[in-house]
C-alpha cells in the first residue's frame, strides 16, 4: 500500500468515525436519557404537520364559500394566509368594471384597501366564511391588499370577476 493510499484510508475512517460521534451527540438526551413519564412537547415538525392539515382546511373552507357566489368571466384568483395577506396586481382592462370576491375562513378580520383608493371601496372581510364583494373600476392600474387584523389567522380565498 502507498503512502498516499494509506493516508486517504485513514482520513476516510476518520470522516466515518467524526460522523458517527456526531449523530450519536446529536441523539442522546443532555441529561442522560429519557425518563419514563416525562412529558414532550410536540416537536416542530408534527406542529408544523398540523398547522398545514388546519391550513389546508380552511383554505377548502373559504374556497366552498366563494365558489357558492360565482358570476361573471374569472380574471385571477388564489388563496393566502391571512398573516400573508393578498398583495397583487391584476391585469383589468380600462374602462371595465370588475368584481372582487373574498372569503376568509379562521379567527379575526382582514382589511380589503385598493390602490388607487378610488379603484374600489375598501371594507372589512370577517373570517367567519362569508363572503364579501366589492366593485373595482379599473381606470389605471390597480393594486389590491388585504391584510389581516392584529392576532387573525386562518385562510382567505379571492377571485376578481369581469362583469
Amino acid at each position: 500500500m502507498t503512502c498516499s493510499s494509506l493516508r486517504a484510508a485513514r482520513f476516510a475512517g476518520c470522516s466515518v468515525l467524526l460522523a458517527a460521534f456526531l449523530l450519536t451527540s446529536c441523539t442522546t438526551s443532555g441529561s442522560g436519557g429519557d425518563k419514563a413519564g416525562a412529558s414532550r412537547s410536540p416537536t416542530p415538525s408534527s406542529a408544523r404537520t398540523a398547522t398545514e392539515h388546519s391550513e389546508k382546511e380552511l383554505g377548502k373552507q373559504a374556497r366552498a364559500a366563494l365558489a357558492a357566489v360565482r358570476g361573471g368571466t374569472p380574471v385571477e384568483s388564489g388563496a393566502e394566509r391571512v398573516t400573508d395577506g393578498i398583495h397583487s396586481e391584476p391585469t383589468l382592462s380600462k374602462g371595465k368594471t370588475y368584481r372582487i370576491s373574498l372569503a376568509c375562513a379562521g379567527k379575526g378580520n382582514a382589511r380589503l384597501t385598493f390602490v388607487p383608493a378610488d379603484a374600489g371601496s375598501g371594507t372589512t372581510v370577517p373570517c367567519d366564511k362569508s363572503v364579501v364583494q366589492q366593485r373595482i373600476t379599473a381606470d389605471r392600474p390597480v393594486r389590491v391588499d388585504v391584510d389581516g387584523t392584529r392576532g387573525s389567522t386562518g385562510v382567505i380565498a379571492w377571485q376578481i370577476n369581469a362583469v
